[in-house]
């Protein structure tokens, strides 16, 4: 079977993909991960095959302009819904159905298909659909924003699923817009997506369908108390750390003296956003008292804010969390995908900062699960972190919650165990397809 991972290119996006890629190579199929040119050495450095495609997209480029600090004083509240990206009407996934409108989804659906899907997926759809008619996969992965993928696998016939890396809150939006739009008079009931990507697949000589927007089906990491879920066909797979390129250090190797507590905000932050959006000199301070060793990542960007490191610091500029995690009391975290599961994995609470995206919707289901704590970003201070720490680390009911969650991480299908079901799943969708267009042919 030949299997195609795509993702517009953002480095995490693609680390949620490794495992599973990695597990379809060992099992003796064909892979491939197509993006953006500026992605190429971060998967060919995870032992992958790269196919570059199209050019680089403009969408960190464009998001600069709005988090210069002259921007942030003349427009402080587009500066801070930028730095938090606040992705409308994504942030209005957890709102009650009922009280949702039109009025509420469309335009901000509008403004995001033009602002991000468009912008993201523009530059490389041609060159992914030529590359697949030359390789003709059997099964497209893509991640939820990168339609590319998508309309690829409907060109040439392809089974196609996403791949979740965080809650799905793509589905349930789109879900939500079209039983409104149902009920909208037939002059006022646009569908920005679907035409745009009607436009694209026509282009191409095919025809828009649903799954070009939510797949065949769509694989989802998370345990269920985190999850957020549509009426569709969602197949599960146990989260499995991973990530990049990694070296375990010296100090690392001997068992630490005191409680070991993490203190890292992603990569997200420096590479796209202009910086972490809480002062780590405030955080680590209000910590320095505590009888605990600290080991914060911070980016060597960001390393010149720091006035002084207190004597429980060791500040670093990466280590793998999956070798750093797992000789940890708690951590203090973004609340990203990528780390967030990798504490829930090692079963360590966390003190969640959470700033952007779907980071808050994450931080809230784990804190209403018991398993940590959480404040937001923006409002965060050195001492409510500091209280935050000193609860995960004297309260033993924060394991206790945390531990049912990573139990059902390890206990739903590795990515080598669902190697065998995508295999009767891509044989089902490529017949499926097949006898779809045979029909439509007569």
């Amino acid at each position: 079977m030949r299997v195609l991972f795509t993702t517009y290119a953002v480095k995490t996006h693609f680390q949620a993909m490794v495992p599973l890629a990695w597990a379809l190579r060992n099992a003796g199929h064909e892979v491939r991960v197509a993006s953006q040119p500026e992605l190429t050495d971060v998967i060919t450095g995870a032992g992958l095959t790269a196919v570059p495609v199209g050019t680089d997209h403009a969408l960190w480029r464009t998001a600069n302009r709005f988090l210069t600090r002259r921007y942030a004083e003349l427009n402080p509240e587009v500066h801070r819904s930028v730095r938090e990206a606040r992705v409308l009407p994504f942030d209005q996934a957890d709102t009650a159905p009922e009280r949702l409108t039109w009025d509420d989804l469309a335009p901000a659906y509008d403004n995001l298909v033009r602002s991000w899907y468009r912008v993201v997926n523009g530059t490389m759809v041609d060159d992914l659909v030529d590359f697949a008619r030359h390789w003709r996969p059997d099964l497209v992965i893509w991640e939820p924003n990168s339609y590319a993928g998508s309309i690829a696998a409907r060109v040439v016939g392809a089974a196609h699923a996403r791949l979740l890396w965080g809650v799905d809150v793509f589905a349930v939006t789109r879900a939500r817009l079209l039983r409104l739009r149902d009920g909208r008079p037939a002059d006022d009931r646009a569908d920005v997506l679907g035409e745009w990507l009607a436009e694209q697949l026509g282009a191409h000589g095919a025809d828009f369908t649903e799954d070009v927007v939510t797949g065949h089906f769509t694989i989802d990491q998370l345990p269920s108390p985190l999850r957020m879920t549509a009426d569709l066909h969602y197949v599960r797979m146990g989260y499995r750390p991973y990530n990049g390129t990694a070296v375990v250090p010296r100090w690392l190797w001997a068992p630490p003296e005191r409680p070991r507590v993490a203190l890292t905000l992603g990569v997200t932050s420096t590479e796209g956003f202009g910086g972490y959006g809480v002062g780590v000199q405030d955080v680590l301070d209000s910590l320095a008292d505590l009888d605990i060793e600290i080991v914060a990542t911070v980016a060597d960007r960001e390393r010149h804010r720091l006035r002084s490191v207190p004597a429980n610091t060791r500040v670093v500029p990466s280590v793998p969390l999956h070798a750093l995690l797992p000789s940890c009391a708690a951590a203090i975290h973004h609340a990203g995908f990528g780390t967030l599961s990798t504490s829930l994995y090692y079963g360590v609470p966390p003190m969640s900062l959470p700033e952007r995206f779907d980071e808050p919707l994450l931080a809230r289901r784990v804190a209403a699960h018991g398993a940590g704590l959480s404040v937001h970003m923006s409002e965060a201070t050195g001492e409510q972190v500091r209280a935050g720490v000193q609860r995960l680390l004297a309260e033993p009911s924060f394991r206790q919650r945390i531990a049912p969650l990573r139990a059902e991480l390890l206990a739903l299908p590795s990515p080598a165990d669902l190697v065998a079901r995508l295999e009767e799943l891509a044989a089902g969708y490529r017949t499926g397809v097949a006898a779809a267009r045979r029909s439509a042919a007569l």
